[in-house]
């Protein structure tokens, strides 16, 4: 989830556990303890881009850096607040909850995180938020305004924790809803076509979760579609993408694409595209595909120019948006 998310959420909960007597002092603790997991930012300033691809949401959001992180940062705060007389335990319980929240919510979203690491690369993703949803975050970003403005004692601030905590939950449960429906769908589909697709996988649309991004894979490659929650049609426009495994062959024992290879899950395809071969990684979906149905995908990485990737895991991401591209998005959406 997007950082300015984490630290409302994380403000929010800083104000349900302690509500009177410590004053705003509480929303810095939170918004601390719920940006700590994405301290891994730093690792971009020495790694290449694949290697930051895997250590990002690696082990700083794993179980075991939780058990580590903490019981440091009780230690801390119990020692700056020992006039406050917080029980070291109670602490430790704000502290777990403000990172296994952080650690929750970023499961969500389709980039995945590492909650077994370093002992198991598995990447744990329920692909069912958008990385940036304003309809899961505004919520919490009003809330938190709410906490800074209110005097410290004022009776409406038991309500605006409230207002910031409950109702994102709540929208995460709607949006497992959506996910169901949608993977519902896609199974009856695959099973229409028997024997033509291997797995698939579903994804929103960016900023909401109506419009689903979705990847059938068969043995040459992916058919790609659209599909709201709202639609009553059977059938899906499938867009074909070989995988074009064979482009790899030159590359494929370079460290890059092996991390790249694992990374992506092996929903990827590779194009020569202006004469530039590209690795791209599905689960990002494309820049505008409900337009054009053989739009770029997103994550698009540059093989042979690896200093050009720098921003490749959203890359171009609404360049190319205007208003026709909104309308389309909207009708889209509203379904078939």
């Amino acid at each position: 989830m997007d950082t300015l998310t984490h630290i409302a959420i994380g403000a929010c909960i800083g104000e349900a556990f302690f509500e009177k007597g410590f004053g705003k002092k509480a929303l810095l603790w939170g918004i601390l303890a719920q940006s700590i997991p994405d301290i891994d930012f730093l690792a971009a300033l020495w790694l290449t881009t694949p290697e930051n691809l895997l250590v990002h949401r690696g082990v700083t959001h794993s179980i075991l850096f939780a058990l580590c992180i903490v019981p440091f940062l009780a230690i801390i705060a119990s020692k700056i607040h020992h006039k406050h007389k917080i029980s070291f335990f109670k602490w430790i319980v704000f502290f777990a909850v403000e990172v296994v929240t952080h650690l929750f919510i970023d499961s969500f979203n389709n980039y995945g995180i590492g909650w077994f690491e370093p002992f198991n690369s598995l990447r744990i993703s329920f692909n069912s938020v958008y990385v940036a949803d304003p309809f899961f975050s505004v919520w919490a970003g009003v809330g938190c305004a709410m906490l800074l403005l209110l005097n410290p004692l004022h009776k409406a601030r038991n309500f605006w924790w409230k207002f910031g905590v409950v109702l994102p939950a709540f929208y995460l449960c709607y949006c497992l809803t959506n996910k169901y429906i949608i993977d519902q769908n896609v199974q009856k589909i695959m099973a229409l076509n028997k024997g033509s697709y291997q797995r698939y996988f579903t994804t929103p649309a960016p900023l909401q979760n109506w419009l689903w991004f979705v990847v059938l894979e068969n043995k040459k490659g992916y058919f790609i579609g659209y599909r709201s929650v709202f639609d009553t049609k059977k059938e899906m426009d499938l867009t074909f993408f070989p995988k074009n495994n064979a482009l790899l062959q030159p590359l494929k024992h370079t460290a890059d694409v092996q991390q790249l290879v694992q990374f992506s899950q092996g929903f990827y395809t590779v194009e020569n595209r202006n004469d530039t071969l590209l690795f791209n990684d599905l689960r990002f979906g494309q820049v505008i595909g409900w337009q054009n149905p053989k739009e770029q995908f997103a994550f698009h990485y540059n093989l042979q120019h690896p200093n050009q990737n720098k921003l490749v895991v959203q890359r171009g991401r609404f360049a190319k948006w205007n208003w026709k591209t909104t309308t389309l998005f909207w009708t889209k959406i509203k379904g078939n």
